[in-house]
């Protein structure tokens, strides 16, 4: 299923040099060596104008950089936005290009704008303060990465330490418009920071911003922001990136500009089946000089009983959010793999076992030491379940949630939920030292108070000189030892078998590759003969490919996981978790690695027409009937079945989640729109494989997810891809629409039918479970008349089509059967 909530905006420019780029650069070289370096020595300077008063000069090599805005659907939907660089002053003119993803924008996927920007951030991936980033670039070699790595190991005979000011904040503005300044919060104290980092969270609640991520409020929220950053300074917006309410903007002071590098951004959606981005985390990584810096901002599960769900978005993020390197023989870069890392965002933990009454006492008496005790977050840090090896600075002030919206006051509605810190800032690093650490009452736009953080973080700033000097040594010592000996390693384990793999269950096995030879070394699993990848789609190395030292050692993780793309192709034994990883060293032999694991069957992946043929759960049917039923055509309706008994009307496993749904969680309250546990979608899995229980386990939110999951694992979904387009072309008339329904093969439609009657019944209990018709049309429309695969992606008309075909049979009781 193709995501609706997320979108990615890929920043491909590819910044020019700069006038000064390796006007020291290394002698100690022969060309014949190092003729690559000769690319990035820049011409002499040809000035193209006169400078005037805020206008830059522009030379051959540095025409000032453009800024992309590349709207793409990547695995996801997220709006990331490259920043103007401008002086605060003129911040306003920029904002009124930044949100151009309205409904209309049907070529918004891939189409690039182009805007001009003066150069006040250069790149300095090709200066010398970060030449070590140069040899991590595509076309270097053996021999560039083992400078570089001599490089990183002596980094502290040619850095020094440069203090520098950070300014953190983070806001739920509630979907509110900004109606006060935000001075009182980005401009507080004397002394202006040198980086602003600002995060928002709910910043849209429309229904638009939800499904389709569109919304008028980045503007207006990055514009409050550029015009209440301190007056002390000139500020360069570097980038923009938002998943749906989700924003977080980045600032640097315009002198510090050209020592920005390497950024990039990416977002996790962690909302209902891991994927919708109501919830998750936006990130922004960069290197200042020569420290990098990752940023992150998110928003994780609501209420106050839901802390093991935080825990799990927290893990979530912290595994999916990788980001892409500019060397493409490095594997995609984790959070934890910077230097410093400040994460901030609405994290939702609460404050428990006090009643309401009794919190707000000891905030009134300012007891905030005896109320962190019943602090859900640091009982979790504390337990290691979440942040370990994160700093949170002492909480001297008020709790930040539930105001009443334009007050001071505490939350008066019927629910009258209890104060919590729920708005928080960690960071994780060396050098770091927090200056202050405040909430800001004077902002009353939200049900939430801002919250901010000064940090003063030490920055690994490049002494030229004594770079140059390393630079030459390494060189020196590389020409004596190279050709001298063949790469060798030595491998823990090179035999590998998975047991009892179950769908949608990572299984993971590492090993450790030692480099025992004479020389450094590069590594690689590559492909076989005919094959497009290294290994087959159910199996992962990470990492994949690298470089080690000598004497070096890496540990490489095999993780097996099964899911909807090739679950079926498992149970119907086509498949098999049979595979031969070749390890490669470059210069050296290859290595040879079988891995093998025997699949359990899962009804997650099987078609509606063979779970229609068991009357037993899957994995106690014989091997052979599984097969022979998941290989079976789809019948169309009044076809002959090579199957004498007859089928089930639907599916057992779809009737017994919905039943459990309709039976115990009819009024639950965000039904299909807050996530379940891992570890419960699991229990549920087993249980529906194993047996036909009375009741399933979990909570009604991992028993919802698990029947989304079912939906999206269907290799044929309920609306055949036959007719997926006959579906669009129906969906402005209902009878047509019934027309398509009736052409479904028998048990295709039974399950329709009886999907969409309880989603009926779910609205006729929308003033307790909150759902109405636009939510069920938008997470049922996706699933149910499912774009085929073949086809290129779903473009936002044919989006808004399968929903409104949903849409006609959610309105008409009684009338789609």
């Amino acid at each position: 299923m193709e995501t609706v909530l997320e979108r990615v905006s890929l920043d491909k420019e590819e910044i020019k040099g700069t006038e000064g780029v390796f006007k020291h650069s290394p002698t100690g070289a022969g060309p014949s060596q190092f003729q690559w370096l000769s690319k990035y020595c820049p011409k002499a300077p040809q000035p193209l104008c006169a400078p005037g008063k805020g206008q830059a000069c522009q030379t051959p090599a540095h025409k000032g950089i453009d800024i992309d805005r590349i709207s793409t659907t990547k695995k996801a939907r997220n709006s990331a936005t490259d920043g103007k660089i401008k002086d605060t002053e003129e911040q306003a003119n920029h904002h009124r290009h930044i949100n151009d993803n309205t409904e209309n924008n049907a070529d918004r996927q891939g189409k690039v704008k182009v805007e001009a920007r003066n150069d006040m951030v250069r790149s300095s991936s090709h200066t010398v303060s970060n030449k070590a980033q140069i040899l991590a670039m595509p076309q270097f070699g053996l021999r560039d990465n083992i400078i570089k790595c001599e490089l990183l190991k002596r980094e502290e005979t040619y850095t020094y330490i440069k203090n520098f000011r950070f300014f953190i904040g983070t806001y739920n503005v509630n979907g509110q418009c900004p109606k006060d300044s935000l001075q009182p919060w980005l401009s507080f104290g004397t002394d202006p920071p040198d980086v602003y980092c600002v995060g928002f969270q709910e910043l849209d609640l429309s229904k638009e911003a939800f499904f389709f991520n569109d919304t008028p409020k980045e503007q207006e929220w990055s514009k409050a922001v550029s015009e209440a950053l301190h007056p002390g300074a000139k500020y360069a917006m570097v980038k923009l990136i938002r998943l749906v309410g989700i924003m977080l903007i980045f600032y640097v002071r315009k002198e510090h500009a050209e020592y920005i590098s390497d950024v990039e951004v990416e977002s996790v959606g962690t909302g209902i089946m891991g994927r919708m981005g109501n919830k998750g985390a936006v990130a922004i990584r960069f290197s200042f000089h020569n420290s990098t810096i990752c940023v992150v901002n998110s928003h994780l599960a609501a209420h106050i009983e839901e802390f093991e769900r935080r825990n799990q978005d927290y893990k979530d993020i912290c595994t999916r959010l990788l980001f892409r390197q500019q060397d493409p023989m490095s594997p995609p870069l984790p959070i934890m793999k910077h230097s410093v890392v400040l994460w901030l965002g609405d994290l939702n933990y609460r404050i428990s076992d006090l009643e309401v009454e009794r919190v707000k006492q000891l905030i009134k008496d300012k007891d905030f030491q005896t109320l962190y005790k019943y602090d859900q977050l640091r009982r979790q840090i504390e337990e290691k379940a979440v942040f370990e090896g994160f700093t949170e600075g002492e909480i001297t002030f008020q709790p930040t949630y539930k105001y009443d919206t334009g007050s001071d006051q505490w939350d008066t509605s019927e629910k009258c939920r209890a104060p919590a810190w729920c708005d928080r800032i960690l960071w994780k690093g060396k050098l770091i030292k927090q200056l202050h650490y405040h909430c800001h009452m004077a902002l009353k736009t939200s049900d939430h108070k801002p919250v901010s953080s000064d940090f003063e973080i030490g920055i690994k700033v490049v002494n030229d000189e004594l770079y140059r000097k390393t630079f030459e040594e390494i060189v020196r010592s590389i020409d004596k030892m190279e050709n001298e000996c063949i790469p060798s390693v030595s491998l823990s384990e090179r035999e590998f078998s998975f047991k009892d793999v179950k769908f949608m269950q990572h299984q993971v096995k590492t090993f450790t590759i030692h480099n025992d030879g004479q020389v450094p070394c590069q590594f690689e699993f590559i492909q076989k003969l005919e094959e497009t990848a290294y290994c087959k789609p159910w199996l992962s190395a990470n990492p994949c490919k690298g470089f080690l030292a000598e004497g070096g050692k890496v540990d490489i993780e095999l993780e097996m996981f099964v899911n909807r793309s090739t679950a079926t192709a498992l149970n119907s034994g086509e498949e098999k978790l049979e595979d031969i990883l070749i390890l490669h060293l470059e210069r050296g032999k290859d290595y040879f690695l079988p891995v093998s694991g025997n699949y359990l069957p899962s009804c997650f992946g099987a078609s509606i027409q063979t779970l229609c043929h068991m009357r037993e759960p899957i994995q106690d049917m014989p091997e052979e009937t599984v097969r022979q039923l998941t290989l079976m055509p789809l019948q169309p309706k009044g076809g002959i079945s090579s199957v004498t008994e007859k089928p089930l009307e639907i599916p057992k496993e779809i009737w017994m989640m919905v039943d459990h749904l309709y039976r115990n969680a009819c009024q639950q309250e965000d039904l299909f729109q807050q996530p379940g546990l891992r570890a419960e979608f699991e229990e549920i899995r087993d249980c529906i494989d194993t047996g036909m229980p009375d009741s399933l386990p979990g909570s009604n939110h991992s028993v919802a997810e698990a029947l989304l999951l079912f939906l999206d694992a269907l290799p044929e979904p309920v609306i055949c891809y036959s007719l997926y387009q006959q579906s669009l072309d129906a969906s402005g008339s209902f009878t047509l629409c019934k027309k398509v329904v009736s052409m479904l093969p028998q048990c295709h439609e039974n399950t329709f039918n009886y999907i969409m009657a309880f989603l009926r019944e779910l609205l006729k209990n929308c003033v307790f479970n909150h759902l109405d018709v636009d939510i069920l049309r938008s997470v049922f429309g996706g699933l149910l008349l499912r774009h085929p695969p073949s086809n290129s992606r779903q473009d936002p008309v044919e989006k808004r089509k399968a929903q409104e075909f949903i849409q006609h049979f959610l309105l008409r009781e009684g009338e789609s059967s």
